[in-house]
């Protein structure tokens, strides 16, 4: 099936995206061990019975820490139990003062958010006052219902699992290519995702992955192996070599430290296309040791129809040149909506010489409104949803600004002495400023990119 030329669309900073996205540092989890003075809750609340683990400290650890600090979780602790957790009770208290876990660095006062995970003023206390008074356990009944987690996933178990057909094997040292493998859904009939999660096999060698949804049409790697781990410098011909960097596929969900499944409300999903096929890239990393990867994605199917589907789209600049020492460079790139749609949050990307990214929508009147303000952290690439959702009309132009500190004062550069430039390896740099936007769902990327005589007005109006 031929698709429409849509010279509007391919070139637009939204629409395509670099197929070979970024490396992930996997970090782990880490507490800060500075001192820090506090004022204890039960000073300050004489009429407060001394703070214990059942009541008080396990409830807030199930609701901000557990994601990450659980058997099978990422954390290299776990926090389910008074034994596990005693231990660790002026690290936590400590970390809980100085703000750093759980981890969140959008700015205060720039937006809101429905997956901030930050600590209330009060359960700080708390847990100040349980670490100076010894950290008791009290009473095991007056502990809440444990949080039951199914297994490694962080979502509720999925309904599906696809997983690559074939292992990939990594060697001990050296860049690694990124890797694709193909895997097909074999769907008869359209599906539509209200929940996923990506499980990398081997975490320790995994630096991102993202999962894409191929659609039947598509001719993105037609002469790719299926089944079966591949680079793009072991397809045959130069053309397919080239296309193999770029694709106009959406993105189903992208793994990273920090980020979190997709867990969308009810009414909204994302679409996998009867007889699509997904596709898993991958970027390892050497670490001394041989390794053999088997990732997977877990799905959760929406009960009814949603009224309006998602699209992962993108602000991207990859021209970019940062001169040598320079702490704060700054690199923008701007788009136009095509047609109306409702944004739901963001996904910024830079690699170790990033410091801040910021999202901005520019009026009419060519004012700025910053929605997101990110104090950027390499180890932790986190998601940050909107708690409202924003109606954008066509015509709106969105801006991203990234800065990046490629100085000797940046203890994550890899060499300050050096002119940088966009690169899928960690030592070279990104500007990549994704987006999620519902849209009808009778609509795809194809439709939301062609203009409608509506939309071409709004733009034409600005």
């Amino acid at each position: 099936m031929k698709l429409p030329s849509l010279d509007l669309m391919k070139q637009s900073e939204f629409y395509r995206r670099p197929s070979r996205w970024f490396p992930v540092f996997f970090g782990l989890l880490a507490f800060a061990a500075a001192e820090s003075r506090v004022a204890l809750y039960s000073q300050e609340n004489p009429a407060v019975t001394p703070v214990t683990f059942y009541r008080d400290v396990l409830p807030i650890l199930q609701q901000h820490c557990q994601v990450c600090h659980r058997q099978g979780g990422i954390a290299p602790m776990a926090f389910q139990t008074y034994a596990g957790t005693r231990p660790y009770a002026a690290a936590i208290a400590t970390a809980a003062q100085a703000r750093t876990m759980p981890p969140w660095f959008a700015q205060k006062g720039i937006g809101k958010f429905s997956n901030d995970p930050s600590l209330t003023d009060r359960e700080i206390d708390m847990l100040t006052a349980w670490m100076k008074n010894n950290a008791p356990a009290g009473s095991p009944t007056d502990a809440p219902p444990p949080r039951i987690w199914s297994g490694d996933w962080t979502i509720s178990a999925p309904e599906l699992e696809l997983k690559m057909s074939e292992p990939v094997s990594i060697p001990a040292g050296g860049d690694i290519e990124y890797t694709y493998e193909i895997v097909p859904t074999r769907f008869s009939e359209d599906r539509w995702v209200q929940a996923s999660e990506i499980l990398p096999g081997l975490p320790e060698h995994v630096h991102h992955a993202v999962v894409y949804i191929r659609k039947p049409e598509s001719n993105w790697l037609r002469h790719a192996p299926i089944g079966k781990p591949f680079t793009a410098s072991m397809l045959n011909s130069p053309e397919d070599r080239r296309d193999a960097m770029w694709t106009d596929s959406d993105i189903l969900l992208v793994y990273a430290p920090g980020s979190t499944p997709d867990q969308w409300p009810e009414g909204l999903a994302k679409l996998i296309p009867a007889g699509s096929d997904i596709v898993f890239q991958m970027h390892y990393t050497t670490n001394g040791k041989l390794g053999r990867d088997t990732s997977r994605i877990g799905l959760i199917f929406a009960k009814n129809p949603p009224k309006r589907q998602v699209l992962t789209l993108q602000l991207t600049n990859d021209h970019f040149v940062i001169p040598p020492g320079v702490p704060d460079y700054r690199v923008e790139a701007r788009g136009t909506l095509p047609n109306d749609a409702t944004l739901l949050g963001f996904f910024p990307h830079m690699h170790l010489r990033g410091k801040k990214f910021e999202y901005n929508l520019i009026r009419k009147d060519r004012s700025i409104d910053t929605l997101l303000r990110v104090n950027y952290h390499f180890h932790w690439q986190m998601s940050y949803r909107l708690a409202d959702p924003l109606p954008l009309k066509a015509g709106t132009e969105l801006q991203a600004v990234a800065w990046f500190d490629n100085s000797k004062a940046n203890p994550h550069n890899p060499d300050p002495t050096a002119a940088v430039r966009w690169g899928e390896q960690t030592y070279d740099e990104m500007m990549v400023g994704f987006f999620d936007v519902a849209v009808d769902a009778g609509s795809d990327k194809w439709k939301f990119f062609q203009r409608t005589a509506a939309g071409n007005n709004a733009i034409n109006a600005k």
